[in-house]
C-alpha cells in the first residue's frame, strides 16, 4: 500500500512540475497574422491564467480590454493570442511593452492567403476553448520560410540547468542520508540489538531460576513423612 502511495505521490508531483515548465517555457510558432484587435474581457475563475493590465493602470477592475492578435498557421490552424503585460510578476519575461507589441502585429498583418506574411511569434501559456483561457505572445519577428526549423535553445539551457540542480540535489541528500541519517540508524538498531540480547538473557535466566526452583520442589515430593 505504502508503495502505491509512493508512486501515486512522486507521479503526481511530476505531472505539476512538467505542466508548470510547460506553461511558462517560452514556446514559438510560425503563422500569418489575419487580425489585431481589442477586447473587454470579464474575468471569473479563469483570472489565473490572465496576466494583468498594463503596467501603471489599474489592476483592480473585475473586467478590462485586452488586446488580442488573431492568426492562422500553415496547415490552416486558427491561433488566438492575448497579448498583455507580465510587469515585474510571474512569469519573469518583465514584459512592458504590450502597446509596442500589438503595433509590430498589426504591422506584419497579410495581406491575403495568397500574399502571406509569416512570422515567428514567441509566446507562452496554453488555448483552451473551454477554459477561454489564451497563451500569451511576448516577440513577433518576420520570417520569409514557414517551414522554418526552431531548436528551443532557451528552454533547454534552462531544462539542463534545472536537471543539474535537481541531480545535485539529489546527489546531497543520498549524502547527507548515508553520512548523517544512515549512522543514526546504525546505533539505533544496535542499541536495539543490545536491548533485545539482554532481555533474551533475563528470559533465560528467569527461566533457568525457575527450573532450578521446580526440581527443588520435586526434590521435596518423594520424601517419606517422618
Amino acid at each position: 500500500m505504502l508503495r502505491y502511495l509512493k508512486y501515486t505521490f512522486w507521479t503526481v508531483f511530476w505531472v505539476l512540475v512538467l505542466s508548470f515548465l510547460h506553461y511558462t517555457l517560452p514556446q514559438r510558432d510560425i503563422v500569418r497574422i489575419v487580425d489585431t484587435e481589442v477586447r473587454r474581457v470579464d474575468f471569473g475563475e479563469n483570472s489565473i491564467f490572465w496576466a494583468q493590465a498594463d503596467t501603471g493602470q489599474d489592476n483592480e477592475g473585475v473586467n478590462r480590454d485586452v488586446r488580442f492578435i488573431n492568426a492562422v498557421k500553415e496547415n490552416g490552424r486558427i491561433r488566438v493570442y492575448r497579448n498583455e503585460d507580465t510587469g515585474w510578476g510571474w512569469p519573469p519575461y518583465f514584459k512592458l511593452d504590450s502597446s509596442n507589441l500589438q503595433t509590430e502585429a498589426a504591422d506584419l498583418v497579410s495581406e491575403s492567403r495568397a500574399n502571406p506574411q509569416w512570422v515567428i511569434l514567441t509566446h507562452y501559456g496554453w488555448r483552451n476553448e473551454f477554459l477561454s483561457i489564451f497563451p500569451n505572445a511576448v516577440g513577433v519577428r518576420a520570417t520569409d520560410d514557414p517551414n522554418q526549423r526552431l531548436i528551443p535553445w532557451f528552454n533547454i539551457l534552462v531544462l539542463t540547468i534545472l536537471a543539474g540542480l535537481a541531480l545535485g540535489f539529489f546527489r546531497m541528500t543520498q549524502w547527507f542520508r548515508r553520512e548523517k541519517i544512515d549512522p543514526i540508524l546504525e546505533d539505533v538498531g544496535e542499541t536495539w540489538d543490545a536491548v533485545d540480547a539482554r532481555a533474551d538473557d533475563a528470559r533465560d535466566n528467569a527461566r533457568g531460576v525457575w527450573g532450578r526452583f521446580k526440581a527443588w520442589l520435586a526434590t521435596w515430593r518423594g520424601k517419606p513423612r517422618v
